[in-house]
């Protein structure tokens, strides 16, 4: 198992193959499975996030229970198709397919942990995306869950990916990194580049507190999958063109943990601090739950 992000490239360039494939090989030596039902359970996970992109631009879209979020999906569609987008198409297709799918996990709806639920929308924002705008197969697109996964995996062995740990960074954050890094290999950028778009994508997002108003993954959460997927398609763009971070992609995921642990607790999923402890945050909360809000 890999347990660093300069292990895995040094071994993918070793060998001259890909991420996806060194991470194909990795969870058929784990599993002892074979390469047939390794490759048939990523499949399975797609089909899980094809349905929740698709089911929450259905229709009148999809809502939550509480009432907080659901049906801004449909209008970003329907905003695509009727305006001229001010960011371009590809950035607005892929925040619509992100927070589709945030919204379909607010209403209770299957979703594809990535690397939690509440960060599940990311990944996907960026992977339709570029299925349409590379024009992706069916196999390059579990390529691509496959690499997003081998650099999810050495993040979360060495760093919180929870927000109640680690701050937003850590979920959304590393969920953005997780999908710039396998962006870059579905355009077919090198392992070197995929671990600087990795580096460059959770740069942006240190600090990123978590701050779920009433304690729920909805607000700001939906949104903040938006940012997620549109950072890690710039982060790909910008390692595709050459750019790099600077600093290491090992030692940014360092310093993510230590951020993470040295956020206060209000700014970790306790839904006491930032937008959650705004008087309007306070009154959704009062409105949900009925109870007053204790700093405990």
């Amino acid at each position: 198992m890999y347990t660093n992000i300069k292990e895995l490239v040094d071994d993918a360039k070793k060998k001259q193959q890909s991420i996806s494939e060194l991470m194909i090989q990795q969870e058929i030596n784990e599993n002892q499975a074979t390469r047939e039902e390794v490759w048939q359970a990523m499949e399975q996970n797609l089909a899980v996030m094809e349905n929740a992109a698709k089911k929450g631009v259905t229709g009148d879209g999809v809502f939550s229970k509480t009432g907080l979020t659901g049906g801004e999906a449909v209008l970003l569609q329907k905003y695509r198709q009727e305006k001229t987008t001010l960011s371009g198409d590809t950035m607005i297709a892929a925040v619509q397919n992100a927070i589709a799918t945030n919204e379909v996990n607010a209403a209770m709806g299957v979703i594809c942990a990535t690397p939690t639920a509440g960060s599940s929308g990311t990944l996907p924002g960026i992977l339709f995306t570029i299925t349409k705008r590379l024009q992706l197969n069916h196999e390059q697109q579990v390529r691509f869950l496959f690499t997003a996964g081998a650099f999810g995996m050495v993040i979360a062995n060495n760093a919180g990916i929870a927000g109640a740990t680690g701050g937003c960074q850590a979920e959304v954050g590393s969920a953005s990194a997780m999908g710039a890094a396998a962006a870059v290999e579905a355009a077919g950028g090198s392992p070197e580049q995929s671990a600087e778009a990795l580096a460059m994508a959770i740069s942006n997002l240190l600090g990123l507190v978590c701050d779920p108003v009433a304690g729920l993954v909805e607000l700001p959460c939906v949104k903040r999958n938006a940012i997620g997927a549109g950072n890690g398609l710039i982060a790909a763009d910008m390692a595709l063109a050459g750019l790099t971070n600077k600093i290491p992609a090992d030692e940014v995921i360092q310093a993510m943990d230590r951020v993470g642990k040295g956020l206060p607790r209000a700014l970790r999923e306790t839904g006491l601090g930032g937008v959650a402890g705004t008087p309007t945050g306070l009154k959704l909360k009062m409105k949900i739950f009925g109870q007053t809000v204790a700093d405990n």
